[in-house]
């Protein structure tokens, strides 16, 4: 794979992405390419005051949605204070009582703290919207309830934040893997590999291990270190080590309260299936068959937003729960929508409700994709992969 852990490049091509925006840039300006966006959100540098001309949405263009989309990026505070509330205090509200069912039964306590899952999840929308600045208009009010709820998803907001602005900044990007995504490797890379690269490869896209154990590992090992950006400045590290000591001191408290049992049928539980349920999100968001993976010289983040993103049409239920993150496509093109309004700009602009839509049992065929076909353009099964090798040996 690609680095993608490239100091300068996470210096220089990302920096503009939150707070260094310049004052009245529109994607496509500040220094880029032509036909690329400067900022890693295409709608980054666009102001919230901007007046966007009303357009024929069917003839849009990906870069022209950035604009038409600048008119819902304004966050609601009381929708925002509302939708925090209804999520936060139901969440400590059912891990009291399945604290409190352990007396009576256990199996009772594991049922209510798999089900307080679902509020764990909404909990890491949330902090995920913080960290675009999309909750609320105070970019330092955004970052606080952020880190706050960093200790609950045991995710080091500061650094989440900064990994996360990367995969906004190289989704689809063949020559910018490694950070933030899942491990992909295109048809002829896969064959380049020797057995032992192939073997690790193939356990690594394993819906057992990529759904089992990859979320065990990332939310409890690998967020306990500022991974990708160990030698970036201090900042990280403090974010990590800092959330670190809040989460030892509240499981601390746990124990001392409650003992073993809590943390073992109450904590773990949620914890686990809630990062089983992200990771499976995560996923299916970017890698299903028709996505979209370009190298550098072709690459424009405004149409990998549009094309390489799905929009996971989700029963109402978990669309509450999972904060709208299913209009992926969207979200991509303008990451600074507050997650309640993704909804309006779905019933507004048809022609994106009906954009890379997958819905709920189509996407299970997606945990068997594996290899991207360059010629092709679509996401492979390895044994789709070996049908083209048999029909054209010489392909590569």
């Amino acid at each position: 794979m690609p680095p993608g852990n490239d100091k300068r490049d996470d210096d220089v091509r990302f920096a503009r992405w939150d707070d260094e925006r310049r004052p009245g840039a529109l994607p496509g300006q500040a220094h880029a390419p032509e036909g690329r966006s400067a900022g890693a959100c295409p709608d980054a540098g666009i102001p919230s005051c901007v007046t966007v001309p009303a357009q024929d949405s069917t003839h849009l263009r990906a870069s022209d949605w950035t604009r038409t989309l600048a008119k819902y990026r304004q966050p609601r505070p009381s929708r925002s204070v509302f939708e925090l509330a209804v999520t936060l205090v139901p969440f400590v509200a059912i891990w009291a009582v399945a604290w409190w069912m352990l007396s009576i039964s256990a199996v009772l306590a594991l049922v209510l703290a798999l089900a307080n899952a679902a509020f764990l999840v909404r909990l890491f929308m949330i902090q995920h919207d913080c960290g675009h600045g999309s909750f609320f208009r105070d970019r330092r009010l955004c970052d606080w309830i952020g880190r706050g709820l960093g200790v609950l998803t045991l995710t080091p907001y500061d650094v989440w934040r900064r990994t996360h602005a990367i995969h906004h900044a190289s989704t689809g990007n063949l020559d910018r893997r490694g950070v933030g995504d899942i491990p992909t490797l295109t048809v002829t890379e896969y064959r380049q590999k020797g057995w032992l690269g192939r073997a690790l490869y193939r356990l690594i896209r394993n819906p057992v291990f990529l759904f089992g154990v990859v979320p065990f590992y990332t939310f409890f090992l690998q967020n306990r270190l500022p991974v990708h950006l160990m030698r970036s400045g201090w900042r990280y590290w403090l974010s990590a080590m800092a959330t670190n000591a809040a989460i030892v001191l509240f499981l601390s408290v746990i124990v001392w309260l409650g003992g073993w049992d809590v943390l073992l049928f109450v904590f773990l539980p949620t914890m686990l299936l809630a990062a089983i349920a992200g990771m499976w999100f995560f996923y299916v968001q970017h890698q299903f068959e028709e996505t979209s993976w370009q190298h550098e010289d072709a690459w424009n983040v405004q149409e990998a937003a549009l094309h390489g993103s799905s929009h996971y049409d989700l029963p109402r239920i978990l669309r509450w729960i999972t904060g709208n993150i299913g209009v992926h496509h969207v979200h991509h093109l303008a990451c600074r929508i507050p997650f309640y309004r993704l909804s309006e700009v779905i019933t507004d602009h048809a022609i994106l409700a009906e954009t890379r839509r997958i819905t709920l049992w189509q996407s299970f065929r997606c945990a068997r994709l594996h290899l991207w076909d360059e010629k092709h353009r679509k996401l492979l099964s390895f044994a789709e992969a070996r049908a083209l090798t048999l029909v054209s040996p010489d392909r590569t």
